[in-house]
């Protein structure tokens, strides 16, 4: 049946934890590919031969012409399920940006496909280059802080760190008491992690 595979691969889209990756179906995708390619074969076949009985394609009403309007619908919500697919996927990609930071853990990176991995580092390359010329972090602080000041826990040692006020030795398992946005990059890569109350 025409569009079941296409179909499939927004149900495994829709089926995963919303705002995580799942790994790129790439067999799944190469398949409703090639399946657009022969519904686009099929309808050009279509149109030549209704071209060449001399008939109207605008105004011919026969089985040739509802044959090229199945296919053509099919390549339309094939092409429409694959471009869900990549931009629900860009879009959550795109996000880990500003949740992680410029380095994706390894798990996360498994799941994407090289044109995927080459998206991130594009976006991520551009973010740097815009918060360069504004000087300031945008990944910092996504939620208003209360306090600019932190209890934090080292979760891994981190070493000698130059923080924008101090210097500081972020031993595993020490305590600190730091500004938000000089621990915000190591909470996100999980660390360190925050002390509350």
């Amino acid at each position: 049946m025409y569009g079941r595979r296409a179909c499939q691969l927004i149900k495994e889209l829709s089926s995963a934890e919303k705002g995580q990756l799942t790994g790129f179906n790439s067999d799944m995708f190469d398949q409703v590919v090639k399946e657009c390619s022969t519904h686009y074969l099929e309808l050009q076949s279509l149109m030549r031969k209704i071209q060449e009985e001399g008939m109207d394609i605008q105004t011919t009403r026969n089985a040739d012409h509802f044959g090229m309007v199945i296919h053509h619908l099919s390549l339309m919500r094939n092409k429409r399920c694959l471009m869900a697919y990549v931009y629900n996927r860009a879009e959550i990609i795109r996000n880990l940006r500003w949740k992680i930071g410029p380095v994706l853990p390894q798990e996360i990176h498994e799941k994407l496909s090289y044109s995927e991995e080459e998206y991130f580092k594009n976006h991520s390359t551009a973010l740097e280059s815009y918060m360069s010329e504004l000087e300031l972090d945008l990944t910092v602080d996504m939620v208003p802080p209360k306090d600019p000041y932190i209890q934090v826990r080292v979760l891994d040692d981190i070493g000698e760190v130059l923080l924008s006020d101090q210097s500081a030795n972020l031993a595993r398992h020490s305590m600190h008491f730091l500004k938000r946005i000089d621990a915000e990059q190591f909470i996100s890569q999980g660390l360190m992690e925050e002390l509350t109350d």
